[in-house]
């Protein structure tokens, strides 16, 4: 089972995750956890450019096409070996970031952004994609640290992301669940087991 949880920044992916994760592990499952971008040496590196590269201009098109390149090295590298050991796997981001982040907000034409992503994992896709949903001016009040380049494009953009996501969501729904991020971390994370179940067959 590939599971992915994504987004606007600030709504608790990395809470819901580990907690998501202590619960299937719980059931007998082993779960291999990832990050997009990241989890490898090339997509580390390219991660570190995309969100830490504060002075370096990126286009929309170069950067929706870095972030598939270390996509594509993760799918071979971590996500087809787990899946293919009978292993879950359970992705922070992935491919519905890409079409929400550089198509809606950023303005590429989204399906030839879900095009690209077919070549570059192979048509490797999630079961379920779990958006964790809520106000990006509420969700902006979680951030304690310093914004990267992303979290940097002011509150029209993050607004666009947000209507991004609820858009292919009503798209996708046999795909794509939204979950209510704006209330206490227990009663998310029932829902996000809830929408986990119905996959699996818990």
């Amino acid at each position: 089972m590939f599971l992915s949880l994504d987004g606007v920044d600030g709504t608790g992916k990395t809470t819901q995750i580990e907690l998501l994760c202590d619960w299937l592990r719980a059931t007998g499952r082993d779960v291999v956890t990832c990050r997009d971008p990241g989890s490898t040496p090339l997509g580390e590196a390219i991660r570190q450019i995309l969100l830490n590269e504060h002075d370096l201009p990126i286009m929309r098109r170069s950067e929706m096409l870095l972030y598939m390149a270390a996509r594509a090295q993760l799918v071979d590298e971590v996500i087809r070996p787990a899946l293919a050991a009978g292993k879950t796997v359970v992705s922070d981001r992935y491919l519905l970031a890409n079409v929400v982040y550089q198509g809606y907000a950023g303005g590429l034409d989204t399906e030839r952004i879900w095009q690209v992503g077919a070549v570059a994992t192979g048509g490797c896709q999630p079961d379920l994609t779990i958006v964790l949903d809520m106000p990006p001016d509420a969700a902006a009040l979680r951030i304690d640290r310093p914004r990267d380049r992303m979290e940097q494009q002011g509150a029209a953009f993050e607004q666009a992301v947000r209507a991004g996501f609820l858009a292919e969501a009503a798209r996708q729904p046999d795909r794509i669940v939204v979950v209510d991020a704006n209330r206490p971390i227990d009663e998310v994370q029932a829902d996000i087991r809830a929408a986990a179940s119905r996959v699996q067959r818990l």
